[in-house]
């Protein structure tokens, strides 16, 4: 039984999440005490608990604590079982953290696996969906075959976002070699989404946060394409996400481009302008860095370090990686 202390690093959910989904791939038991002790409610969130509903439907698994609220919880993991399943979290709660939990099993399944999530897919606090598509599965795809389907948006409080992703096995989780993203090429160009709820479209929001992207942007003197999207949603809600795409040094694999990513969310009374502006002054100071990872690329590709070995160099060390080091 592997013992987690809960209350160590940045103290907050990452720590359940990510130790789930290792102890569902490698079989290996383990107990969290003192959960989410850094917030200032600590104990598992209803997001938790979707977390190991959904693996309970993909692993035959004993698990004790696993109530909202709790502080501890211990998790037994058995065989895993693949299968397409469907999940609803019946909230905003963030498609993106639920995967978080899922990713590893299912990257290294010996079956095809095709999962059929509900829930946020652009919420405060978790990675936005295109950033998950644009910038994470990219490397991913290093492990498995994939491919992730936005169906519909979400935003808070309602949610009813819809993201469907498949996994096709490719390499067994013993043949993987270890992987090295350490160089960064030249800049090539920049391509992004300005999204918002069709209500919103009168007020030109997606056409507000674009055009303040582009104006901070355009002296890089790259090609910078960044599409508007707007769609029927549950809830109001806008953002944007940028990625910039690299051209390859060496040895790096042109499987997999190197992308930096950057995001931000509409809140209200807060203008489109001032969105867009700020999901391109983070990337800038992304590209600014000189590394081929950004600050929340690092964290998701931790525990895949930890499992296959190799090297990153990273623009920031967030709490987030700190506490994936230490579960890891």
């Amino acid at each position: 039984m592997i013992e987690i202390d809960g209350s160590k690093g940045e103290a907050g959910g990452q720590i359940v999440r990510t130790v789930l989904g290792l102890s569902v791939l490698l079989g290996k038991a383990f107990r969290v005490t003192h959960i989410r002790q850094g917030r200032p409610q600590p104990g598992l969130k209803a997001q938790h608990l979707q977390c190991i509903e959904a693996l309970k439907k993909l692993c035959v698994c004993d698990v004790q604590g696993a109530t909202l609220g709790s502080e501890e919880i211990t998790f037994i993991p058995g065989k895993f079982l693949p299968k397409n399943i469907e999940i609803d979290i019946g909230t905003a709660g963030s498609i993106t953290l639920l995967l978080q939990s899922l990713l590893l099993p299912c990257l290294f399944s010996k079956k095809k696996i095709t999962l059929k999530i509900v829930g946020g897919t652009d919420v405060a606090w978790a990675m936005p969906i295109d950033y998950f598509i644009e910038v994470v599965i990219p490397q991913l795809q290093r492990f498995c075959f994939l491919d992730v389907k936005l169906m519909k948006r979400g935003y808070y409080p309602k949610g009813g976002g819809s993201v469907e992703i498949s996994f096709k096995p490719k390499q067994s989780l013993d043949q993987l070699q270890p992987f090295s993203l350490t160089e960064r090429g030249e800049l090539l160009y920049i391509k992004g989404v300005s999204h918002a709820s069709k209500s919103l479209q009168e007020k030109q929001v997606a056409e507000r946060q674009r055009e303040a992207a582009l104006m901070r942007l355009k002296h890089l003197n790259v090609p910078v394409t960044i599409n508007m999207e707007y769609t029927d949603t549950l809830s109001l809600g806008s953002g944007i996400t940028l990625w910039a795409i690299f051209s390859l040094k060496d040895e790096i694999d042109n499987a997999h481009p190197l992308r930096l990513g950057a995001d931000a969310l509409g809140e209200k009374n807060i203008p489109a302008e001032d969105v867009g502006a700020q999901a391109a002054e983070q990337l800038l100071k992304e590209i600014s860095s000189g590394t081929p990872v950004d600050k929340h690329l690092a964290d998701n590709l931790i525990p895949l370090l930890g499992l296959v070995g190799g090297s990153i160099r990273i623009s920031e060390i967030t709490p987030h990686t700190l506490t994936n080091i230490s579960v890891v």
